[in-house]
Parts: structure tokens; C-alpha cells; sequence
């Protein structure tokens, strides 16, 4: 079945999700009704440590050779405590081996301290994002009472994302631990401390990597002076066998507006040549924080939307650490995942999922996730839509440089970037969709062909349509006439597409996409779906026969 603007590879259904109208035109809220409950996407499992054999239908190409590797959360209580929040849950790593056209899976909770303090009382002791952990209850009231004073020590629990590192993989969160991983075995082999090599409080999940290996990412500091924002480089090589981040330095520091509520960030930018910042109106309330505990409050607690606020994009140079004086701002927005930056005939193009409200981080506690009927229905409904957009940033704007004219002379794109003033410029975006992509619900978790296509101009993305709490359709999206295809089934779930190219692949979409689909509906009937990545058909899947949640990010590691 195809349209002008779309084609759809999916079982044709009579979903009552699709009599999706706008509420409202800047915010994209939507009003649809009778959503299917996804409860058993958000419960606990056990893992699976010896590789399993999968059922096979279709064919897996025979050329696919490695590990795709899937993190997420997946035990949400330990005894009578539960977890609050979806990003609480314990990091359950994921391997999907792939072999002569064979699939094996296996799952292994990482043997963080926190999941194993958690195991050995039997009860949450380690505060998560969204859940305090209280006092424990054989000590005496005046024990528990002060315990209310002690600092809250971050997580170690890296359910996020997987990454790799001068060569190793580590699985990630946003605090200062990482845990490195064994793709072949999933044995957590190590805890990697960011603060002892830079001084840094944490760092993102979702670093970039330069084609030599030298790897980028960002990280607060947090100091009696305040906030500031960092920007890390880590070698591409290691000197010792046992090396992990040595060699990481900070190479230019962005201090904070408000030094005492610094912006929250999930991932940032980067071009050949520079790393963008986007220091969103998503604000961090350092003093809630570090009171929480005393007041009896998750850290998420001190993370607010301020729409008053408007959005900057820092520029910083890779090579020399330089922060460019000009600061260009656009409307208050909120982005958790780029999909590509690039320059060109002296512009940076920069590509990135956005929402007009940044509220959303909050409501993904495990309550609404399980509701059902109108109360699902409502949170939903009440979450702001993301979409795909392009802003165009100006690298040349000097002093002579006029003010209140459209700088961006790109042909053909609608994106405005306008001198306001001494090293201002205020940009607007470019929608990379039509209109047809408000029936799947905006879109997140963009991946593109990573490895050549990475800060160089692209046509192609893919990523989870979102018509639900969770991604329910794939898109392949073709920026050239912004036209979609889709895989949907109804009633299953599937999570980030990730692409591998073809051997000695030459066009963009040469290559297969990955993603796991979870079933909640269907006992043991998760699956790893394979798609052409051309065409967007379905290729084959390996059924797994057990029960999976629902995760987050992953990787290809290939084989030797």
C-alpha cells in the first residue's frame, strides 16, 4: 500500500490510535483514545547467561557477522521496594549473536554495586533517578533520622546505552561510573570512574567518535564557584593493555548562565570540526538536589521545564578547544537525540529530534506506564510530540556582519539564522517531515549509517515512530522529499533501529536494519527483526522464547 508521501510495510489494522488530530499546532498534544496497555514492557526478568537458539522465519542475510548488544532496565523491585521511575530499573545487557544466518541470545544483569547491594539486603538502597532509597528499617529512629543528612552517592546502575572506548565497550548511564563489557561473554569486567582521570561529575551515553578513534563527550563539573559544562576528548589507542580513559582531557570548559541550575543534557552535537552544546530550557535545581534526601525527594525531583527561557547552541572547535563568541539561540526547546551536524559552504547544518515542552523526562514513572484505559490514554495525550528538525548555523558573523536579514542563503531550505545583535543570532528551523508523520506520533531514537556517513552530508535516517508511550512502528526517513516508509505490526514494540552496512557497501541504505520487538500481548514471542535497509522489508526474525522488556540503546559489535 502506497502514498504520495509514504509507503508502509505493515498488516493492515483498524487501530483507533490512528484518529490522531492536533490539538495544538506549537505543541503537537494529541487526542486518540483505546491504547493497548504495554504493563508487561516494563516488568522484571530473569537473565539468561547461556546463549539460547532462536526460531528463524525469513531468512537472516548470511553475511551478518557479530553481536548486536541492547541495554535497558529490566528489575524493577528487589523484595517489598519497588522502583518509580522507567529509568530506575537494573541494567539487563542483551546479546543478539548473528552467524552464517543463525541468531543465539543471551542477557546478563551488569554486576553493578548497586544491584548488588540491592540483592544482598533484598531491598532498594541505592537512590536511582526516581527513587529514594529510605533508611533502613532495623536501625533505631535517631539512626534513620540522620541518614537523612548524608549526600546522596550516584548510581552505578548504566542501563542507558552501550559505547566503546579506545576499542573496549562500556555500558553507560549520566553519572561518573561506566562498567566495561565483554561482547562475546556480557561479563561486567570493570567500574571506570570519569572523576578519576578529569574532573568531571559524570558524562553522557551517547559519545561521538572522529573515523581515527578519537572519541567525544561532555560532562558537568559541579564546584563551591558553580556549574560548568566540559567538553572531553579520549584518545583513539591505548598505551597499556589495561588502559581505559587515560589520556582523557577537558578541552574547553562552557560556564553556566545560572551557575546554580546548569541545563540538562542527554547527548550534544558534532560536525568534522566542532562539537555543539545545546544548552536546552530543561533546568537542574542543584540546591533540590542535594537536599533531596533530607526532604525525602528523587533526584528528578530538581529536574523543571523553564519555558522562558530560550535554547543556545554553544560552538566549541575540536582542534583548538575554542569557544566561538557567537551564541545562537532559537525558541525554547527540548532534545534528547541529534541524528547528524555537518558543515558546508560555511554553515553548520544540524539535525536533531525536538519538542516545543520538555516535561516528558517526569513522566515516564513506572505508574503511568502500567495504567490501562482512559488514564493511559491521558498521559499520552498530555506528552508533547518530537519531531525531526534542521537548524542552520552561520560560521562566519563578524562585526560588519548586518543585522535583521536571513544569513542562512542555502537554496531551498526554509531555516532562518538572523543577527540580532554582538555575537547573537537567532535561528529558526526546518521541519524534516511532512504531515504524514503526525500520524505515527512524531518520532525518536534516530540512528543513521553511523560509520561513513557520521558529520558528513546524508540522505537518510531511521528511528521509532511513537504512537504510544514506547516506539510502535520503524521509519525510514528520505530527507531528499522528506518521504517515509514504515514497518508496523500491531501490538508489537520495537525498539532504536540500528543499521549495518553491506560488505563493501557503497550506497547509503546498502545494509540491514536491526531492532528487537517486544510482544507484550504474546507469552515468549519476542523477536529480533531483520529489514532490508532499501526497502524497509522485512528480511526475517529470530524468535526468542522467553520474555524481554523493553530497552533503550544498543550497538553492532562485528566480527572478526
Amino acid at each position: 500500500m502506497k502514498t504520495s508521501k509514504q509507503t508502509r510495510t505493515s498488516m493492515a489494522c483498524d487501530d483507533p490510535r490512528q484518529r490522531t488530530r492536533s490539538k495544538n499546532k506549537n505543541q503537537y498534544f494529541t487526542d486518540v483514545h483505546g491504547l493497548p496497555c504495554i504493563e508487561k514492557l516494563v516488568c522484571s526478568v530473569d537473565e539468561t547467561p547461556q546463549p539460547i537458539t532462536t526460531k528463524i522465519r525469513g531468512t537472516i542475510p548470511s553475511w551478518i557477522h557479530g553481536n548486536f548488544l541492547r541495554n535497558g532496565p529490566g528489575k524493577f523491585e528487589f523484595g517489598n521496594t519497588q522502583f518509580n521511575h522507567w529509568f530506575d530499573g537494573m541494567a539487563l545487557v542483551h546479546q543478539f549473536r548473528i552467524e552464517g544466518g543463525t541468531v543465539t541470545y543471551m542477557s546478563r544483569f551488569l554486576n553493578s554495586d548497586c544491584y548488588k547491594a540491592n540483592a544482598e539486603n533484598n531491598r532498594i538502597v541505592v537512590s536511582e533517578f526516581g527513587t529514594l532509597a529510605m533508611p533502613d528499617p532495623c536501625k533505631n529512629f535517631f539512626q534513620r533520622f540522620l541518614s537523612r543528612f548524608e549526600m546522596q552517592q550516584p548510581t552505578d546502575n548504566a542501563s542507558v546505552s552501550f559505547v566503546e572506548y579506545k576499542g573496549d565497550y562500556y555500558v553507560s548511564t549520566e553519572t561518573k561510573f561506566m562498567h566495561r563489557i565483554d561482547p562475546e561473554t556480557l561479563e561486567t569486567k570493570g567500574k571506570v570512574d570519569w572523576s578519576k582521570f578529569i574532573a568531571v561529575n559524570g558524562a553522557t551515553a551517547h559519545p561521538h567518535t572522529d573515523p581515527d578513534g578519537t572519541t567525544y563527550n561532555m560532562g558537568n563539573s559541579y564546584t563551591s564557584k558553580g556549574a560548568s559544562y566540559n567538553i572531553i576528548k579520549v584518545p583513539p589507542e591505548k598505551i597499556n593493555p589495561d588502559d581505559t580513559l587515560e589520556g582523557a582531557t577537558v578541552i574547553c570548559t562552557v560556564p553556566c548562565e545560572d551557575k546554580t541550575k546548569p541545563s540538562y543534557y542527554h547527548s550534544f552535537a558534532m560536525s568534522e570540526n566542532y562539537v555543539v552544546f545545546i544548552e536546552q530550557p530543561i533546568k537542574l535545581d542543584l540546591l533540590k538536589i542535594v537536599t533531596g534526601k533530607m526532604r525525602g525527594k528523587g533526584i528528578s525531583d530538581g529536574v523543571y521545564w523553564d519555558p522562558k527561557l530560550q535554547t543556545v547552541f554553544h560552538l566549541i572547535n575540536k582542534h583548538t578547544g575554542r569557544l566561538s563568541p557567537i551564541k545562537y539561540y532559537a525558541n525554547p526547546l527540548s532534545t534528547f537525540h541529534q541524528i547528524n551536524c555537518y558543515e558546508e559552504n560555511g554553515f553548520i547544518i544540524m539535525d536533531m529530534c525536538c519538542s516545543d515542552d520538555g516535561k516528558a523526562i517526569n513522566n515516564f514513572l513506572l505508574q503511568n506506564l502500567r495504567k490501562s484505559g482512559d488514564a493511559l490514554d491521558e498521559v499520552y495525550n498530555t506528552i508533547c510530540r518530537i519531531f525531526p528538525r534542521r537548524f542552520v548555523l552561520p560560521l562566519v558573523v563578524g562585526k560588519d556582519t548586518p543585522c535583521g536579514q536571513n544569513l542562512n542563503t542555502r537554496p531551498d531550505s526554509p531555516a532562518t539564522a538572523t543577527k540580532t545583535g554582538k555575537n547573537k543570532v537567532y535561528c529558526t528551523h526546518e521541519d524534516l517531515h511532512g504531515d504524514d508523520l503526525h500520524e505515527y506520533g512524531g518520532l525518536e531514537f534516530p540512528q543513521i549509517n553511523y560509520k561513513m556517513y557520521n558529520t558528513h552530508p546524508y540522505r537518510y535516517f531511521y528511528a521509532c515512530g511513537f504512537r504510544h508511550l514506547v516506539g510502535d512502528s520503524l521509519i525510514k526517513m528520505d530527507l531528499q522529499d522528506k518521504h517515509m516508509k514504515i514497518w508496523q505490526q500491531p501490538g508489537y514494540y520495537p525498539s532504536e533501529p540500528v543499521f549495518v552496512p553491506s560488505p563493501n557497501a557503497v550506497v547509503e541504505d546498502d545494509g540491514i536494519v536491526l531492532s528487537v520487538v517486544i510482544t507484550p500481548n504474546k507469552d515468549k514471542s519476542t523477536f529480533l527483526l531483520v529489514l532490508d535497509a532499501k526497502d524497509f522489508e522485512e528480511l526475517g526474525r529470530a524468535e526468542v522464547p522467553i520474555n524481554i522488556p523493553y530497552g533503550f540503546h544498543g550497538a553492532f559489535h562485528a566480527g572478526i
